[in-house]
């Protein structure tokens, strides 16, 4: 229980301050630990319910969260999430961690690149937002991600939306794509709810940590921190699968 406590406490520290779900930290670390690939991916989306919620209404309090901009955006994604548990149920664990693998190397890939801002916010239509939450939610939730490691960009350097405000949304948007990834996942029986339980919990006051962070800590250093693990989490992954 304890290493499941300090595990919840430092991935929503980490999903507070760059304004991820924490499934790209969270599910190799529960691999490590010994969970089957599919349990801990349901294990990650309940602490992606407990950290994206608390973490949303702190970025609100602070001003930082445009709720109309991601709302259609959050819709999609909540209808494609849903469908997530039976993507996964319909492959094998290898091929589920070799996905996985894929969004971690794009995490890794991202942080050595910083996006480009723009002064003026795109206005785009409607439809165009549900189909990329919708993908992205149907994907993401699938591997027990939140989608926002790859919605920060798009926000940022598509339809050039503040960086700060970005972050908040991305967080946002974990909210519809989890909560449907965890209906989805629960009815298929992919859920471990008291381990699940323990780690959003503790996530909790990582995730204020976090969002407090981001406005007083030297972001580079957490960035480099972050590439880091991001580089042994791939490293892992890659002697996990192919050797």
């Amino acid at each position: 229980m304890i290493e499941l406590m300090l595990l919840g406490c430092a991935v929503g520290t980490l999903s507070g301050f760059f304004g991820i779900g924490g499934g790209t930290i969270l599910v190799p670390l529960l691999l490590i630990l010994g969970f089957e690939t599919k349990i801990a991916i349901g294990i990650s989306v309940i602490q992606m319910v407990f950290s994206s919620v608390y973490g949303s209404y702190l970025n609100n309090k602070k001003g930082t969260l445009d709720i109309a901009m991601i709302v259609v955006i959050g819709i999609g994604g909540f209808i494609g999430s849903l469908l997530s548990g039976l993507i996964a149920a319909s492959f094998d664990d290898k091929t589920l961690e070799i996905v996985f693998l894929s969004f971690a190397t794009f995490a890794l890939l991202r942080l050595f690149f910083k996006t480009k801002e723009h002064k003026d916010q795109k206005e785009v239509n409607n439809v165009i937002l549900f189909l990329i939450g919708f993908l992205l939610g149907a994907v993401s939730m699938t591997i027990g991600v939140g989608g926002s490691i790859i919605l920060v960009p798009i926000l940022v350097g598509f339809l050039r939306v503040p960086l700060k405000k970005a972050v908040s949304a991305g967080l946002f948007f974990v909210v519809f794509s989890s909560v449907a990834g965890l209906i989805s996942h629960a009815a298929l029986g992919h859920v471990d709810f008291e381990s699940g339980i323990i780690i959003g919990l503790a996530s909790l006051v990582g995730v204020y940590i976090g969002i407090m962070l981001k406005e007083k800590v030297n972001e580079v250093l957490l960035k480099r921190l972050l590439t880091i693990f991001y580089m042994i989490i791939v490293i892992y992954l890659v002697q996990r699968i192919f050797l």
